[in-house]
């Protein structure tokens, strides 16, 4: 379902964005180099690894820049409704 979105920021984009589409990889890292040790399903988490519970979607204003969840664009859009 589309909504419309309104910037929070700078308070006049109404149309222009770029959506981001966020695709979490869960890893282990060596934490001295960085270097990727070992990376994991949803299936295979250990005990100490929470899986992504984030958004799918990020919406990053092409006006300023700003980058929140979609949620933000869209209540603040339905709180501003155009006149």
């Amino acid at each position: 379902m589309s909504n419309p979105y309104l910037c929070p920021n700078c308070k006049t984009n109404r149309s222009r964005f770029n959506l981001i589409q966020q695709l979490p990889s869960s890893v282990k890292m060596d934490p001295g180099t960085g270097i990727i040790m070992e990376e994991y399903t949803d299936d295979n988490l250990d005990a100490f690894h929470l899986s992504y519970n984030g958004p799918d979607k990020k919406v990053q204003c092409a006006s300023c820049g700003l980058i929140e969840d979609e949620t933000t664009f869209v209540k603040f859009a339905e709180h501003n409704p155009r006149e």
